[in-house]
């Protein structure tokens, strides 16, 4: 209808930088995409310059807002970004310093002093997070021990969807699902924990107010209106780490559902009624925090390269690679890939194992191995991967028997990716055919900071979806069962000790 509300939703991904308008319903009416303008110096180090992240952002919310005819609908933005990237700020709101990426390797020195004087365990149970080298934390510390000039001037931390929304209304705040994600939030209080801040050497006022997730924050800046091409009357909601609003979108908001959000990085995203305290979870890699819904947790699965792994192989093999014909070769191999095995660890390994050190690796190859052969083994890895990171955290007293699986993400357009995650989990998915759906949960947090939802209650009954199941290919499950327990599951263990002897001599 020409006279509804719209609302606005931004997302600031690791790849591309959305805004999306949508109609209550979840329909899109307009929206743009550009590239995330990102750095990277030196291995192990990547960076955004803040200034360019908000100028990606004007460029898109101009984009999107010069299609719609009457701007004066858009009652509400939000946005939703990474968890674990951050823009330090001074008295004046300047930036201080760069925005260290979420999967910047440079903070494994910080991360191993905070295991040391804190404790892993400890930290767990105040934050509910494995101590990992991409936390807000671990960034920070880098920053106060290797630019002191620009930590001295530095008077705030913004997350970076906080540090649009500031830069759209002026107001600073962090909601309860990125702030889960610095290492100093109390989770079960949703407070900072000042002994804790104070213990690392830092200011508790550097961390920025905490609110709910689509909590109002204030009316767009007039000077921020004008750049965007956003009415005055637009209302900035607090949005919310990205994972988390991609699965408010999709409508995992309760125990017993899982959401598999697949993109550059992937998340199994499984809700929780209350966080979950045996500190083994941690060691093992797995984190939590709050949800966007009031009053729920989660606990994540970070599997930090997924749709990475598939681009640095598709640039390995060259550009002009046809990825659609790289598809068809790979749909030819038999199930097994020739005794071909890909171990996905090209950042970090993954959950269950908590290892900043691990690596990737190819096993079992041979002159058979051709680029089709190579690329299922690389898709069959993903997904051996996701099992055995699924299969060691429902273990866990107190998690939910898994009752359905959705997915969504720009990944599942890859339609044998896809079908091999349904048959080596050995169970259906249900693909959700949602359009951007981290900025339509964003969009919705800003629906509901501006009244035009009740509550998430209403947002279910409201948002309608299509949804497509995949089902598993039942004559290939005996052959990934086979290699999956016989092969995958010792490939880490048995290279462990020679990455650990690569990471070293790297380091000297």
């Amino acid at each position: 209808m020409a006279d509804q509300p719209l609302l606005a939703g931004i997302d600031i991904g690791t790849t591309n930088i959305k805004a999306v308008i949508f109609e209550p319903t979840g329909s899109v009416v307009a929206g743009a995409s550009v590239s995330t303008p990102i750095h990277y110096p030196q291995p192990g180090w990547a960076y955004y310059d803040p200034t360019e992240l908000w100028q990606a952002a004007v460029t898109v919310l101009r984009q999107a807002t010069d299609q719609i005819a009457d701007t004066g609908r858009i009652v509400s933005v939000a946005v939703a970004s990474a968890g674990e990237a951050a823009v330090p700020l001074d008295a004046q709101g300047r930036p201080t310093y760069d925005a260290i990426a979420w999967f910047d390797q440079r903070t494994q020195p910080q991360t191993e002093w905070l295991a040391h004087a804190i404790g892993q365990d400890r930290l767990f149970e105040i934050s509910g997070l494995s101590l990992q080298p991409i936390f807000g934390l671990c960034k920070l510390l880098w920053i106060k021990e290797n630019q002191p000039e620009a930590f001295a001037r530095t008077v705030r931390w913004l997350n970076l969807a906080d540090y649009i929304a500031y830069k759209l209304c002026g107001v600073p705040a962090t909601d309860y699902s990125l702030a889960s994600r610095t290492l100093v939030l109390d989770l079960q209080k949703l407070q900072w924990h000042e002994p804790l801040i104070r213990e690392v050497g830092l200011r508790p006022d550097l961390f920025a107010p905490l609110c709910p997730s689509g909590a109002v924050l204030g009316h767009i800046t007039p000077a921020a209106a004008q750049e965007t091409g956003l009415p005055t009357t637009v209302q900035v909601a607090a949005g919310g780490h990205d994972h988390v609003c991609g699965a408010l979108a999709v409508g995992v908001t309760q125990p017993g559902l899982m959401l598999n959000s697949m993109g550059t990085a992937e998340a199994i995203f499984l809700p929780l009624e209350k966080p979950l305290l045996d500190p083994t979870m941690g060691q093992q890699g797995y984190t939590q925090g709050a949800h966007v819904v009031g009053g729920q947790y989660y606990v994540l699965i970070g599997l930090y390269t997924s749709g990475a792994c598939v681009d640095w192989l598709r640039e390995i093999m060259g550009e002009t690679t046809d990825f659609t014909g790289l598809i068809a070769e790979a749909e030819q191999v038999p199930p097994g890939s020739l005794g071909v095995c890909f171990l996905p660890h090209l950042r970090f390994a993954n959950p269950p194992h908590d290892d900043p050190k691990g690596r990737g690796a190819f096993i079992g190859l041979s002159t058979d191995a051709k680029r089709g052969v190579l690329f299922r083994a690389l898709l069959e890895g993903l997904a051996y991967e996701a099992r055995y990171s699924l299969e060691t955290l429902l273990a866990y007293p107190g998690m939910a028997p898994l009752q359905q699986t959705y997915i969504s993400g720009g990944s599942t357009r890859n339609r044998l990716l896809v079908q091999l995650r349904a048959t080596i989990l050995n169970q259906p998915l249900i693909m959700v055919d949602v359009a951007e759906a981290t900025s339509l949960g964003a969009a919705i947090l800003g629906g509901l900071g501006a009244g035009i939802y009740a509550d998430t209650t209403s947002v279910g009954n409201t948002i309608r979806h299509n949804r497509i199941t995949i089902d598993p290919v039942p004559d290939n499950v005996p052959v990934y069962n086979a290699y999956f327990e016989q092969v995958y599951k010792h490939i880490y263990a048995s290279l462990r000790d020679l990455h650990h002897r690569v990471y070293q001599l790297q380091q000297s």
